[in-house]
């Protein structure tokens, strides 16, 4: 029996666990991973604006693991030894045949020990809802939102929805170190962003940083200041911690660098934000869709290596991208096509719906879109 080990309960994890339990084939699979939940991340800022209620955004791991015939294990990789094809975790060293790779990322501090020690973030269900309660107390009255991109953007769009919800006139205001937001989108899309955030009374300060942060006071590079305030992070994310120490090729962000087939070797797949894919010389984004459709490859593949018959080769679809924003004004490019307004608003959750897990999540977020909040 070969005995296969998934890393990462995210979107590639089970999507590949998916493909394993499908095929009924003689596989011991496990799936590790150091949270007990699966939690729908694209959906994460809607818990901020009330727009969604957290328990239709997360899948316990364990039943999902049961569901699939696998095995759970929840603990935190510390360790991989590629040579002796073993996984270790604070109790545990588990012997693989086949191991996929699909731990995803998580927030990146760049080092900075005030900035982990002070500011919020936005990984799980539970850093969701610690920054909602935050908001019900009413203490801060300034939301400083580190990062100019989707996250960031998105946070910023929720906290206003929050306030005008609850009559609150809070300040918010999206800090980001780059001349612009959003990177490398186009300028028509950042042009309404823009609009936007101005229609929303969202400042934005662009070529700036926090410079320290306290308490409840942060100080901006431009030399504004806030009291009273509560920062949020949303500014760059990195690999998990056990695949820095790999010796292997890997990109700035710590993303593995993995071949046609999603191979690190010939016994080791990568798969999702983990795996750094080019096609056509072009490096594949972070997405949902292509950690979906890598989980699939990567798992089909490792059917094919016990098989013994030639891999398939990872294709990415690219079905476009939406920068949503809470007061129903989304846009992005979906098909080829530029949308913005109400309809990328609908793209934005009907992909959220198509890529829930389970019947009763999908009916929780239709009711409490219907109903216009959680």
């Amino acid at each position: 029996m070969n005995k296969i080990v998934i890393i990462g309960g995210g979107f590639a994890g089970l999507s590949a666990l998916i493909k394993f339990a499908h095929r009924h084939d003689n596989f011991n699979v496990t799936l590790i991973d150091r949270k007990e939940d699966f939690n729908f991340l694209p959906a994460l800022p809607d818990i901020i604006g009330e727009r969604l209620s957290p328990r239709h955004l997360t899948n316990n791991l364990a039943a999902f693991c049961k569901r699939c015939n696998a095995s759970f294990l929840n603990e935190e990789v510390k360790d991989l030894d590629l040579k002796k094809r073993m996984v270790h975790t604070s109790s545990h060293a588990i012997g693989y045949d086949y191991l996929l790779i699909a731990s995803g990322s998580q927030t990146n501090f760049y080092g900075n020990q005030q900035l982990s020690q002070y500011a919020y973030t936005l990984d799980t269900v539970k850093d969701a809802e610690q920054i909602l309660r935050t908001l019900k107390k009413g203490e801060c009255k300034n939301f400083i939102v580190g990062g100019g991109g989707y996250t960031g953007i998105e946070v910023a769009t929720n906290l206003r929805r929050y306030c005008i919800r609850h009559r609150r006139p809070d300040t918010i205001v999206i800090v980001e170190k780059a001349p612009s937001l959003l990177g490398p989108l186009p300028g028509w899309m950042k042009e309404y962003v823009v609009h936007n955030l101005k229609s929303l009374a969202i400042k934005v300060c662009l070529n700036t940083v926090a410079t320290d942060f306290q308490e409840r006071k942060i100080s901006l590079s431009n030399g504004a200041s806030f009291d009273n305030s509560m920062f949020i992070w949303a500014a760059g994310v990195k690999t998990s911690d056990f695949i820095t120490s790999l010796a292997i090729e890997k990109t700035p962000q710590g993303r593995i660098i993995v071949d046609p087939y999603l191979r690190l070797n010939d016994n080791c797949f990568v798969a999702g934000d983990a795996a750094s894919v080019s096609y056509k010389g072009v490096a594949l984004r972070m997405a949902v869709q292509f950690a979906l459709s890598q989980g699939v490859v990567a798992a089909e593949n490792i059917m094919r290596s016990i098989a013994k018959i030639p891999f398939t080769e990872y294709v990415p679809i690219d079905l476009g991208y939406i920068v949503p924003m809470a007061n129903n004004k989304s846009c992005g490019r979906a098909l080829g096509v530029n949308i913005r307004g109400v309809l990328g608003v609908c793209a934005h959750y009907f992909f959220c719906l198509y890529r829930s897990y389970g019947f009763r999540n999908r009916l929780g977020i239709i009711g409490n879109l219907i109903k216009g909040g959680a």
